[in-house]
C-alpha cells in the first residue's frame, strides 16, 4: 500500500517545484525575465542585419525577441535600422555621394536595395561591414517565432515628413507578431493606446537620459521616473538605462540601488533595463564580468527587472537560465575543472598580495600560486616581476636611483628584487597590474597599493587558513641569472622554506599538493634531484605560442615533469581577434602524453577573449572545459571560473563553431593570414644543468639612511623627467 503514496509524492514534488521556481522570481509576472537582442546581436554583426538576427537564433532560444528600430522610406515601407540618418551604420554615402541629407525618408525602398549595412560602433569589428542589405520589417518577423519589440524612436520626424508612423505600425501590428512597441514619446504612445490589444502587444515608455526633456510634457525623463501613475495611464511598462536602477557614479563605482524597479511593480509596470553590451566598461564592482553585471538585476534578493535589452544576448540569456538562484554553498559543481590564481586574485588586488591570495580563496581557487623572487639578502617571497617596478611604486621612491639594464632578463631598464634587502622590499606599496591600459580598461583603482607582499615562509602558511584550498603553486624563474650573477641559490632557498614549514607542526601544507612550476627544465631537474620530487609535482611552463609539440619533446617533457601549461593562444590561434580554424588538437596530444594541461591567461576584461567568444569570459572558459577538455585553468578572476563550476546549464548548450565567425567577413577587408606559431621541439626544452653557487664575497650591508624607501612625489618624479628631455633637446 506505500508505493500509491511514494507515487503520490513523486508526482506533487514533480509538479510542484516548477512553480516553485518560476514564483521564486521578482518580476512582476513571476516568470523568468526577457531578453531582447537589440538589432539581434548587434555586438557582433550590424546592427539589423540577418547575420545579427540570425546568430541571435543560433545562440540562444526562440524566447528571445527581436528588437527592431523601425524607420520609414519615402514610399512608406518599413525598415529596420538603428538611427534615422543612415550615415551612422551604412554605406549609404559611398553609393549616393550626391546627397545632401541621407536619412531613411529621404530614399524610396528600391533606392536602398543597393546600400549595405556596416558596423556603427568603432570598437566593433568592421570585417562583416558592405555584406549585408538593410531588411524590411517583413523579413525580420519571418526570422522570429516568438514575436517583434519594434521601437518607434522619432515618430514627429516622420509626421514632418508627411508619413504616419502610427498608422504604419496599426498595420504592421495587425500583419505580425508584435509583442512590444516602445516609444520615447508620451504623445505617440498615447495614440496608440486604443489601436492595439493589450493582451497582445504591450505599449512600453522608454526613457532616455535623465536630463533630457520629453516633448509632450516638457518635462526631464528623470522626473516622470517619479511619477509612475502617470506613465501607467498610457502604458504596460517602462524600458530604462541601466543607471536608473543601479546609478554608477563618476568613478565607476555602483552607488545604492533605486526603488524604480520596485516603485513600477507597485503601479503594475513591468520594467525593462536596457544599455547593455559585453564591450562596454561597467562598474569596478563587477570585475569586468559582465555576467556578474546582469545577476545584479535579477538575483539581488530586493528586486528583479522583467527583462533586458542587450547588443549580446547570449550573456543575459545564460545569466538567466543558468546562473540566477543558484545556492553557491549547496549547489553541486558540474564542470571538472581545476582553479589556479594568477598571482591571486590580481584582477581585484595587487597580485601577490594578502589581499589577493584572501580573495582567490574566498572565490574559489583551488591552487594559490607564489611567482618566487629573492631580496638582496636571500630572502624568498612572491611577487609577481623580478622588476620591483612591474608590481610596486619603487619608481616613486628614492630606489629609484638602482635602475639598470640586465640584458639576461628584459632588454629595458628595471628596478630588480636583488638590488634591496628584505626590509627595503617591505616599505614599498604594492601596485595593480593594469595589462589592458592600452586599451583605457584600469583595474579597480581603490585598491591600488592595497595589502601587503608575503614572505614565501608566509605564504606557505596560507592552507592553514583555507580549508578549500587543494594545494599551492610555486614558480620559479630566472634562477641560472640569480646563481651566476647574484651568487643566489633560489632552488635552495625555496627547498630550506619547505623543509622548516614541513617541520612545523601547525603548519598544515605538507598535507596538500605543493607543485613547482618553471619555464627551464633546469629548474625542475634541481627540484628532483635534491628533494626526490615526484615529477606529478613538478609543471613544466611553455613561455611562447605553439601550434604542436614535437613527440620527442612530450617524450621529454614527460621525464621531469607531470603538468605542462601553455597560452590560450597555443590552444586558439587568432589573427586581429577573430580566430582561424583550429590546428592540431595540442592539448589532446599533451594529455594523451599522461600530462597534466592547465592553460593561462583567463582574465575578465572583454579585449582578452576572441570575437569567437562573443566577448563572454564564462563562454569562453565553456570553451576551453568542455571542447577542449584542458585539465585547469590559471586566471586572476578566480570567481569566473568558480562560478562556472556551479553551472545550471553545463552541456546543454552548443558550443560556438570556433572558427567559423572569421569566415563570414567581407573578403576585402579580411586581414591576411599570418605564419603558422612555431612548433614546440625538444632542442627548445633541453638545456644545461642548472650550475651551483660559488662563494662570493658577502654584500655590504645597507646603511640606515638606504633602510626605508624615501617616497617622492609624482609630481616631482614627472617634472624631473621633463627638465631631463628639454636639456636634452
Amino acid at each position: 500500500m506505500a508505493c500509491p503514496r511514494v507515487i503520490f509524492l513523486i508526482l506533487i514534488k514533480f509538479f510542484i517545484l516548477p512553480t516553485a521556481l518560476s514564483s521564486s522570481w521578482q518580476t512582476l509576472s513571476g516568470k523568468p525575465p526577457a531578453v531582447i537582442a537589440r538589432g539581434g546581436f548587434s555586438g557582433m554583426f550590424p546592427d539589423s542585419s540577418i547575420q545579427a538576427y540570425q546568430l541571435v537564433n543560433i545562440t540562444t532560444s526562440p524566447e528571445v525577441m527581436l528588437w527592431c528600430d523601425l524607420q520609414l522610406t519615402k514610399d512608406g515601407v518599413g525598415i529596420c535600422f538603428p538611427n534615422l540618418n543612415l550615415h551612422n551604420g551604412s554605406n549609404v554615402i559611398s553609393i549616393y555621394p550626391n546627397y545632401k541629407e541621407r536619412f531613411s525618408v529621404d530614399f524610396t525602398w528600391k533606392e536602398l536595395s543597393d546600400v549595405k549595412l556596416a558596423q556603427g560602433v568603432i570598437s566593433r569589428p568592421e570585417i562583416f561591414d558592405d555584406v549585408s542589405s538593410i531588411l524590411a520589417i517583413e523579413e525580420v518577423a519571418k526570422l522570429t517565432d516568438s514575436g517583434l519589440w519594434l521601437n518607434i524612436q522619432d515618430s514627429a520626424f516622420y509626421t514632418q515628413h508627411n508619413l504616419s508612423m502610427r498608422n504604419s505600425v496599426v498595420s504592421l501590428s495587425r500583419r505580425l507578431k508584435v509583442n512590444f512597441i516602445s516609444s520615447p514619446e508620451i504623445s505617440f504612445l498615447k495614440s496608440m493606446k486604443n489601436s492595439v490589444k493589450p493582451a497582445v502587444t504591450k505599449l512600453i515608455f522608454r526613457f532616455l537620459k535623465q536630463d533630457h526633456i520629453e516633448p509632450f510634457t516638457n518635462q526631464s525623463y528623470g522626473s516622470l521616473a517619479k511619477n509612475l501613475s502617470y506613465i501607467r495611464t498610457f502604458s504596460s511598462g517602462i524600458l530604462v538605462p541601466k543607471s536608473y536602477i543601479w546609478p554608477v557614479d563618476s568613478a565607476l563605482y555602483l552607488q545604492p540601488h533605486t526603488s524604480l524597479v520596485t516603485d513600477a511593480h507597485k503601479e503594475g509596470l513591468q520594467v525593462f533595463a536596457s544599455e547593455f553590451a559585453n564591450d562596454f566598461v561597467i562598474a569596478y564592482n563587477y570585475s569586468y564580468d559582465p555576467t556578474a553585471e546582469y545577476l545584479s538585476f535579477i538575483d539581488n534578493g530586493n528586486f528583479s527587472v522583467d527583462g533586458f535589452l542587450s547588443d549580446f544576448p547570449v550573456t543575459p540569456y545564460r545569466a538567466i537560465n543558468c546562473f540566477s538562484h543558484v545556492d553557491t554553498k549547496r549547489a553541486k559543481e558540474q564542470a571538472k575543472i581545476t582553479i589556479l590564481s594568477k598571482n591571486g586574485a590580481s584582477g581585484d588586488f595587487p597580485g601577490c598580495t594578502d589581499l589577493a591570495y584572501e580573495r582567490a580563496a574566498s572565490d574559489g581557487a583551488d591552487i594559490l600560486d607564489c611567482n618566487v623572487q629573492m631580496s638582496k639578502d636571500k630572502i624568498p617571497f612572491c611577487m609577481s616581476s623580478i622588476d620591483l617596478i612591474n608590481s610596486t611604486n619603487v619608481i616613486e621612491t628614492s630606489f629609484r636611483n638602482l635602475s639598470s639594464v640586465v640584458s639576461e632578463i628584459q632588454p629595458r631598464s628595471g628596478i630588480y628584487s636583488f638590488s634591496l634587502t628584505m626590509s627595503q622590499i617591505q616599505t614599498l606599496k604594492p601596485t595593480i597590474s593594469n595589462p589592458q591600459r592600452d586599451w583605457g580598461l584600469f583595474r579597480n583603482p581603490r585598491n591600488n597599493k592595497a595589502g601587503k607582499f608575503l614572505t614565501l615562509s608566509e605564504f606557505l602558511f596560507l592552507p592553514n587558513h583555507y580549508s578549500s584550498l587543494l594545494g599551492i603553486l610555486i614558480e620559479v624563474e630566472n634562477a641560472a641569472y640569480l646563481v651566476e650573477h647574484q651568487g643566489i641559490s633560489v632552488v635552495d632557498a625555496v627547498l630550506d622554506e619547505l623543509k622548516r614549514a614541513n617541520n612545523n607542526q601547525q603548519n598544515k601544507t605538507s598535507a596538500r599538493t605543493i607543485l613547482i612550476q618553471s619555464t627551464d627544465k633546469s629548474v625542475l631537474m634541481k627540484f628532483k634531484e635534491k628533494n626526490k620530487m615526484n615529477h606529478d609535482e613538478l609543471v613544466y611552463r611553455v613561455d611562447k605560442d605553439i601550434r604542436d609539440v614535437e613527440d620527442s619533446a612530450v617524450r621529454d617533457i614527460k621525464n621531469f615533469a607531470g603538468s605542462i601549461v601553455i597560452r590560450k593562444n597555443s590552444v586558439f590561434p587568432y589573427k586581429g581577434f577573430f580566430i582561424f580554424k583550429k590546428g592540431p588538437n595540442v592539448v589532446s596530444k599533451l594529455k594523451s602524453s599522461g600530462l597534466h594541461v592547465y592553460v593561462e591567461t583567463f582574465s575578465n576584461e572583454f579585449v582578452t577573449q576572441e570575437y569567437d567568444f562573443y566577448e563572454d569570459p564564462t563562454l569562453e572558459i565553456d570553451c576551453f572545459v568542455r571542447d577542449i577538455q584542458v585539465d585547469g585553468i590559471i586566471t586572476d578572476f578566480p570567481a569566473t571560473t568558480a562560478r562556472y563550476r556551479k553551472n545550471q546549464c553545463y552541456g546543454k548548450f552548443d558550443l560556438p563553431e570556433t572558427g567559423e565567425l572569421r569566415t563570414l567577413g567581407n573578403p576585402m577587408i579580411l586581414a591576411p593570414a599570418e605564419a603558422p606559431y612555431p612548433l614546440l621541439r625538444i632542442s627548445d626544452v633541453t638545456e644545461p644543468p642548472l650550475p651551483e653557487v660559488r662563494s662570493q664575497t658577502p654584500a655590504s650591508s645597507p646603511s640606515k639612511a638606504e633602510e626605508k624607501a624615501i617616497e617622492v612625489p609624482f609630481a616631482f618624479i614627472a617634472m624631473a623627467i621633463l627638465v631631463s628631455f628639454f636639456i636634452s633637446v
